[in-house]
């Protein structure tokens, strides 16, 4: 199990994904970790981008997304059998598989549905900013709050297959389930508030609107335009 760093218990909310980036970059920041493209910060989209680009601003880190979808199980679509990156592997938790009675051909389906959503979001996205690789680099997955953690278990197993360096997952508020949930899957949860009741990520925020496919697309060009700058 990887360590689990949990700055508060309060159930204040943030003003929106803007102050809660903020406020989780400054958290890792004290986590002393490589400067430039040596960290790679990854936002689960759509929200997720939001927050991660304002954490990646202040640790000087690179910005990406990770497009990697969970498979959900049979009649339970939050519960995670597996993942399917975006390249397309699959992984699977071969023990959830068995207990849910997810058979191959559930499997094939719900594999084929979410790389679909996947190829939806590369050719809008990966067209903008190409892929960051991640071996050997410290890498952070983002999202804008856990409420199971399903979609962020998803996004560490696929990450874990490319061989980073130190994998840590960072989020502004959490359910005490989802952080016990992904802890086996990261070197280290952090957390900036742990509320003892949680119902949904959106009531620990003021303003909390869906974030587009079109403002994740603008964060992305700048990313952009900051790469070609150093390059």
């Amino acid at each position: 199990m990887g360590k689990i760093n949990i700055l508060s218990r309060s159930d204040e909310a943030f003003r929106d994904r803007k102050e809660a980036g903020r406020l989780l970059g400054e958290a890792l920041y004290s986590l002393d970790l490589p400067q430039g493209d040596r960290t790679v910060v990854l936002g689960i989209p759509r929200g997720g981008v939001v927050v991660a680009k304002e954490a990646a601003d202040i640790l000087k880190a690179s910005l990406d997304i990770v497009l990697s979808r969970k498979l959900g199980a049979p009649r339970n679509p939050e519960l995670a059998i597996g993942a399917i990156s975006e390249a397309g592997e699959v992984f699977l938790d071969q023990w959830i598989v068995s207990s849910t009675g997810a058979d191959k051909k559930y499997i094939a389906e719900e594999a084929k549905h979410q790389s679909a959503e996947i190829v939806r979001r590369s050719k809008i996205f990966r067209k903008i900013l190409p892929k960051t690789p991640l071996e050997q680099k410290t890498v952070i997955i983002v999202d804008d709050g856990l409420a199971t953690g399903a979609t962020m278990q998803a996004s560490l197993w696929a990450a874990r297959q490319e061989k980073p360096e130190r994998l840590i997952c960072a989020c502004p508020v959490a359910s005490r389930e989802a952080v016990e949930r992904i802890a086996d899957y990261c070197d280290e949860a952090v957390c900036l508030r742990l509320p003892d009741f949680f119902g949904a990520v959106g009531q620990f925020y003021s303003s909390f609107g869906q974030t587009t496919d079109a403002e994740v697309a603008g964060i992305l060009k700048e990313e952009f335009t900051k790469q070609m700058r150093h390059v």
